[in-house]
C-alpha cells in the first residue's frame, strides 16, 4: 500500500469495524475513543488528539457527518466536508481509525466500539459525557483533557473573518 491508500485505509466504515475491534481485543489493546467535528484541523485538536492517543494503545475517533455537524453548529458549518476532515485526521500517525456518525451524540458509535477509555475536553465533567455509561459499565475510564487557549475552530473562523 502507498501513503495516501494507508491513510484512507483508516477511514473505517462502521459496518466493517467488527474485525478491527476483535483484532485489536485478542492483542489486549486497550481501545481509546474520542469524538468530534474537527472543522479545521488546528494546533488544539492535535495536541488534544496526541494526550488522547497516548492514554492508550489505539486510538478511534468518531467523526460527525457533514449533515450532523450542521445541525450542532449551523448551515455555515462545516467549512470542509466530512471526507476531507477524515483525510486529516487519519493522516496523523498516532489515529488508528475514523468512524462517521450521523447522530447529534456518538453514543451508538461507542456502544458498538466499547472503548477501554474514553475522551473529551475538561469543558464537559467526566459523568456529563455521552457514553460515559457505557465505559464505566465496562470497567473503563473517562478521562478529560484541557484544550489549549486561543486555538478553536469557531475563533480561528472568526478571525478570518475579521481579516
Amino acid at each position: 500500500m502507498n501513503k495516501l491508500e494507508i491513510i484512507q485505509s483508516k477511514i473505517i466504515d462502521i459496518d466493517h469495524v467488527e474485525p478491527l475491534l476483535t483484532y485489536w481485543n485478542l492483542k489486549n489493546q486497550k481501545i481509546v475513543f474520542t469524538n468530534g467535528c474537527f472543522d479545521i484541523l488546528h494546533r488544539g485538536h492535535v495536541e488534544y488528539l496526541a494526550q488522547a492517543a497516548s492514554q492508550g494503545d489505539v486510538l478511534v475517533i468518531g467523526l460527525n457527518t457533514d449533515s450532523s455537524v450542521r445541525r450542532i453548529k449551523g448551515p455555515s458549518r462545516p467549512v470542509q466536508d466530512e471526507y476531507a476532515r477524515a483525510m486529516l485526521l487519519a493522516s496523523l500517525s498516532f489515529v488508528s481509525a475514523v468512524i462517521y456518525f450521523d447522530e447529534d451524540t456518538p453514543y451508538n458509535l461507542i456502544k458498538r466500539v466499547q472503548p477501554d477509555i474514553l475522551v473529551k475536553g475538561s469543558d464537559y465533567k467526566a459523568e456529563d459525557i455521552v457514553g460515559y455509561d457505557i465505559v464505566k459499565a465496562k470497567g473503563g475510564e473517562v478521562v478529560t483533557i484541557d484544550f489549549i487557549d486561543g486555538y478553536s475552530t469557531t475563533s480561528i473562523i472568526e478571525k478570518l473573518k475579521k481579516d
